[in-house]
């Protein structure tokens, strides 16, 4: 892989106490082409634009995924990834279903450990610091044709990390909008999923609200994800959260949420809930917890939803499962505790 390393950087201009999310990049990317029916050798190069013919295949089509992650540096400076190998994975099902060739996968990690190794001043190692890392790829051949395109872009980039969402949040469960259907294409990470979720978004915001809770297409009554994050509840002294499906992400921050809940003897149940359960637990004063898990945010706390003209509020609770779990997760991810399940992922020099 060929490394040219830029002559500048942007990190001094940067005040890290009042970044937003996504809004500062680092001084490189990784960039790889597929043409000819192959992946060309990759570069690390310098943070740059990127050229696009307005033909580009993927302003037309749509041919689009990426995957979210987080870089790590923990109190003696050394760096981590926290689960990609989870990543990898769902990359190459989002490719299979987008129709995009499967990037490999030491060009993967080679993206990765070199970009963090370059980049390695932009990591704090404060607590709760992080550089959100964000893989994806494109489709980008100069055709109108409506079939794949033949060439691919993959492109890395790496951000600063701030807190996704600063407060609990108030959600809307969606009766007319869905976000995915059965066969449709709800378990890829594809960029029009993403797009498409705006406009019923900005409708629940323009009523007070900070996110959506989908529902199913059909009949929407089954719960299946908060925003773009996976979805928890808290019965009682037990965990439910969706199972996954062909309309639902598999969400890596789920997995490590159901481990680590049970690694700390919290009953968890994989399994469909509907509104009126959920309607009913919280009348009966059995919801307990509501909160949305994902990489930027790692976890969201829920303090009310709405549905259909009904508010229902969440009490403030001692001994929070989504606090504790939340925890556990961010200290191994920063190499504070034993790491049970070998989640860490060391970049080394």
């Amino acid at each position: 892989m060929e490394i040219n390393k830029s002559n500048t950087t942007k990190i001094n201009d940067v005040d890290f106490n009042s970044i937003k999310f996504g809004e500062i990049f680092t001084d490189h990317m990784f960039e790889c082409d597929f043409t000819n029916g192959n992946w060309n050798p990759p570069i690390i190069k310098p943070y740059s634009s990127i050229k696009m013919d307005p033909s580009s295949h993927v302003f037309h089509y749509g041919q689009a995924i990426f995957e979210g992650m987080k870089g790590y540096k923990d109190k003696n400076d050394k760096l981590w990834l926290f689960r990609p190998g989870d990543n990898y994975d769902r990359l190459k099902k989002s490719c299979i279903r987008m129709h995009i060739p499967i990037l490999p996968k030491d060009f993967f990690y080679d993206g990765l450990n070199g970009l963090m190794n370059i980049e390695r001043d932009w990591v704090s190692n404060k607590p709760g610091s992080s550089l959100y890392i964000r893989p994806f790829v494109f489709s980008s051949s100069h055709m109108l044709a409506a079939s794949p395109s033949l060439d691919y872009k993959f492109l890395i980039i790496c951000s600063p990390g701030a807190s996704y969402y600063s407060k609990p949040l108030s959600v809307y469960i969606e009766d007319k909008y869905s976000r995915a259907a059965p066969g449709g294409a709800g378990y890829a990470k594809a960029a029009g999923n993403y797009g498409a979720a705006f406009y019923p978004t900005s409708l629940a915001i323009s009523n007070g609200f900070d996110q959506i809770v989908w529902t199913d297409s059909e009949k929407h009554k089954k719960i299946e994800e908060v925003g773009t994050m996976s979805i928890v509840f808290r019965i009682g002294n037990k965990l439910i959260t969706p199972l996954t499906s062909d309309t639902i992400l598999d969400g890596v921050s789920r997995k490590t949420v159901i481990q680590i809940a049970k690694d700390m003897d919290i009953n968890v149940e994989e399994r469909d809930i509907d509104v009126d359960e959920l309607i009913s637990e919280h009348k009966n004063g059995n919801l307990l917890e509501m909160f949305g898990c994902g990489t930027a945010a790692v976890i969201a706390k829920i303090s009310s939803f709405g549905y259909k003209g009904d508010i229902y509020n969440l009490k403030e609770i001692d001994d929070s499962y989504a606090d504790n779990i939340k925890k556990s997760i961010i200290d191994i991810q920063q190499n504070l505790s034993e790491d049970l399940h070998g989640w860490r992922y060391e970049i080394k020099n």
